[in-house]
């Protein structure tokens, strides 16, 4: 068996941003985090890099665009979060690089946050299915960019526009296969699964067997807890945690 996940120290952070890929990535999970935190008093802001555009076949990607970001905007609010915001990558096409990593480096400068959270980087996700490709490239450029955003003279462009250098103490990556800590979600699940759920439009257009969220949620969050060694925690969110 598997050592158990430690608990994330969460007196280390007050700021917290999530940067992902795409509109329903921080809800697969991360957003029952959040509601936790925003509870708490902790100031939460989400970035992606996308709108999603190209994750519905029968959908135009004019059309998804703008309609998959007003169901993040509408996620979001449910946990707590009114800062949302988009960059302009191109959905299913992300390629890790310098100008990812600049992009994701002004987002953590802009916000300044304390700990930043992104999706797994690895090939496989926890639980062994395969990662898509703007998930890995995301990842991986958050692991970079954590760095840049403290270095000045790296995207030195960005200091120029007014964009400080920033230390980020704590870099999470959720639904890793080398997760080894954990944030106690319960009794925030109906709000992870209300927070799915604002996907209106994505989940209509998933396979009718595709979980439904909770059963979805309940398998992620469930499955976390019964990673913790302490038994009141009936649902958690497993994280790999990089301090910096």
């Amino acid at each position: 068996m598997s050592e158990a996940l430690q608990p994330l120290d969460e007196d280390r952070f007050d700021s917290v941003l999530c940067v992902v890929a795409h509109p329903d990535d921080i809800e697969y999970g991360t957003a029952a985090a959040v509601s936790r935190w925003t509870a708490a008093g902790k100031r939460v802001a989400y970035y992606l890099l996308t709108r999603g555009e190209a994750g519905i076949d029968g959908l135009d990607p004019v059309d998804a665009a703008p309609a998959r970001a007003d169901e993040e905007r509408a996620s979001a609010a449910v946990v707590g979060v009114d800062t949302v915001e988009f960059g302009d990558w191109t959905d299913g096409v992300i390629e890790h690089g310098v100008p990812l990593r600049r992009d994701i480096a002004a987002a953590i400068r802009r916000h300044r946050p304390d700990l930043v959270v992104t999706l797994c980087r690895h090939e496989t996700f926890d639980g062994g299915g395969l990662n898509q490709a703007d998930h890995r490239a995301v990842g991986l450029a958050t692991l970079d960019a954590v760095a840049d955003a403290g270095n000045r003279w790296i995207h030195p462009e960005l200091a120029a526009d007014g964009l400080e250098p920033w230390h980020v103490s704590l870099l999470a990556f959720a639904a890793s296969p080398q997760s080894g800590h954990y944030v106690d979600v319960t009794g925030h699940l109906d709000a992870a699964v209300e927070s799915l759920e604002e996907h209106r439009v994505y989940n209509a257009a998933l396979p009718a067997d595709f979980p439904a969220p909770r059963e979805l949620l309940e398998a992620i969050l469930g499955g976390g807890a019964q990673r913790v060694a302490d038994p009141e925690v009936s649902h958690a969110l497993a994280l790999e945690v990089v301090e910096r």
